[in-house]
């Protein structure tokens, strides 16, 4: 398995056509039950010149880049740096997961500006993406039986609650595990996760689905008692921000 910290981009970033502010480690690594063979997922936000964006031609707001290391699939995607800001508006908790994972391959001070900005996007209604990825995950489990997406169900359901109780992303799911009452066999289906990727989930299918249906619940009862606002604080903020780069480009 190869460790997600020890990842040299620097020659990535150089064949970048445009700079790269930062790329971070998504997916299972970051969420805490990467298998021996699972994918290194990296996520992050390139900067386009001005004149892609006014000109007639369509700019490349989103680029993709995937090789091989000691055989282990590493995959590169990155938005341009307006289009992550108005993901982030749109009550998209996956890319402020992205932003502020702990799993940082590079960074520049734009990349931890913006992440200071990031709070003020956080709104109640981000338990909205949360429950219906949750959704999404729990049919997929229900279709294939597999660990992977009853994991990942448990995840978001767990990292919404924490955000509307604490106004807080935390993305991986063993911390979770200590702060919120989750179901106790979570750390034994971790382990299991740790040995195969697409491995078959062994558990009760009824109790699964009662504790999934109950952390449903405790995510409305959390999203109805939240501090957090309605509305993002910042968007002048990042408005500025956006310009700003660009021009310094």
């Amino acid at each position: 398995m190869i460790d997600a910290l020890d990842l040299d981009l620097a020659p990535v970033v150089a064949e970048q056509p445009d700079p790269l502010l930062f790329a971070t480690v998504s997916g299972a690594h970051l969420y805490g039950f990467p298998s021996r063979d699972s994918d290194v997922d990296l996520r992050g936000v390139h900067l386009l010149p001005a004149a892609d964006l006014v000109g007639l031609r369509e700019p490349e707001e989103t680029r993709s880049r995937m090789w091989f290391r000691d055989g282990v699939e590493m995959d590169l995607v990155t938005h341009d740096l307006r289009k992550f800001v108005r993901l982030m508006l749109r009550r998209n908790g996956y890319v402020l997961e992205q932003l502020l994972s702990p799993l940082v391959v590079h960074t520049t001070d734009a990349h931890q500006e913006l992440a200071a900005l990031a709070p003020g996007v956080l709104t109640s209604h981000h338990a909205h993406h949360y429950r219906g990825f949750a959704a999404t995950q729990w049919r997929l489990f229900d279709k294939t039986g597999e660990l992977k997406p009853l994991l990942y169900t448990f995840r978001v359901l767990l990292t919404g609650i924490h955000l509307m109780r604490s106004g807080e992303v935390q993305a991986q799911l063993p911390t979770l595990l200590g702060e919120i009452d989750a179901p106790v066999y979570l750390p034994d289906l971790i382990a299991a996760k740790a040995e195969q990727e697409h491995g078959a989930a062994d558990v009760d299918h009824a109790r699964v689905a009662a504790d999934v249906e109950r952390l449903h619940g405790v995510l409305d009862e959390a999203q109805a008692a939240s501090a957090l606002p309605d509305a993002p604080s910042v968007y002048d903020a990042l408005h500025e921000f956006v310009v700003r780069l660009r021009l310094e480009r």
